[in-house]
């Protein structure tokens, strides 16, 4: 089996295909300072949990943008998979796609995945609006290459500088809101949120496909994706399994020759 590891800023996901399907996913919170072994133990018991087990791990791929993090998952590898883990964006990992943009090298990894797997699914012409830490809009060219993007503040994040920066504010929850104008405090920035939120899809996929002079299909993925399509017809399509799916496409892309 192959086990895909997507490390975001917040959050690292892993999950195990079987060569057909996902058979399990995982997650954990994303930090520098958990060891090899913590990995080992956490993942273990969950698998097992599943009636699943390390030992049926015979390949790894991961994505990753805290590279910190990626020491300990090489070591992790290493020492309890014993296999050398392809790293998207390291050695001569293929994607399958060319990268049109000034320096591929300051690309994310995730958004490349983003770029194969919905090229894959949906075609040319594309925007995959990731919903993370930050929230990400990407573009797909005619030819499945990964053209360009854009990178705006991740939705948490933004409800969290508002409450720091404004005292009496409170926290709130992102959910839609019945009414655009709020007539209480938590209403006015539950709107505020997720309207301002719609109205910069809305906005930046009409520039986009307005500066590329065609028709632009848009993917939604992120934890925060179904919420949003629910108030915007912009979003054509949610996929929740859009970067792990990537990873498996790239995994499959390259042989046991790659150099990792």
């Amino acid at each position: 089996m192959l086990l895909a590891i997507d490390v975001g800023n917040t959050n690292t996901v892993f999950a195990l295909h079987d060569g057909t399907d996902f058979v399990g996913e995982w997650r954990c919170n994303t930090e520098s300072v958990r060891t090899a072994d913590q990995y080992f133990v956490w993942l273990s018991q969950l698998m097992e949990h599943n009636g699943l087990h390390t030992s049926d791990i015979e390949d790894v791929v991961i994505s990753n943008v805290a590279p910190r993090v990626l020491f300990n998952l090489r070591v992790f590898c290493d020492r309890y998979i014993g296999v050398r883990p392809l790293v998207v964006g390291k050695g001569e990992c293929r994607l399958g796609v060319d990268v049109r943009v000034d320096n591929p090298a300051e690309v994310g990894a995730d958004r490349l995945v983003n770029t194969v797997a919905a090229y894959e699914k949906y075609g040319p012409n594309l925007i995959v609006v990731d919903f993370g830490t930050a929230t990400t809009f990407d573009v797909v060219g005619h030819d499945g290459a990964y053209v360009g993007g854009v990178i705006a503040p991740g939705v948490n994040l933004s409800i969290e500088a508002l409450k720091m920066a404004a005292a009496h504010l409170p926290n709130i929850d992102v959910t839609m809101p019945q009414h655009v104008v709020g007539t209480n405090t938590v209403a006015c920035m539950q709107s505020g949120v997720f309207w301002g939120y719609v109205s910069l899809i809305e906005g930046v996929c009409q520039r986009i496909a307005t500066e590329k002079e065609r028709e632009m299909t848009v993917i939604a993925t992120g934890g925060l994706s179904p919420l949003f399509a629910r108030g915007t017809s912009v979003i054509r399509h949610v996929d929740d399994e859009l970067t792990m799916r990537g990873l498996v496409l790239i995994h499959s892309r390259n042989g046991p020759d790659t150099i990792r």
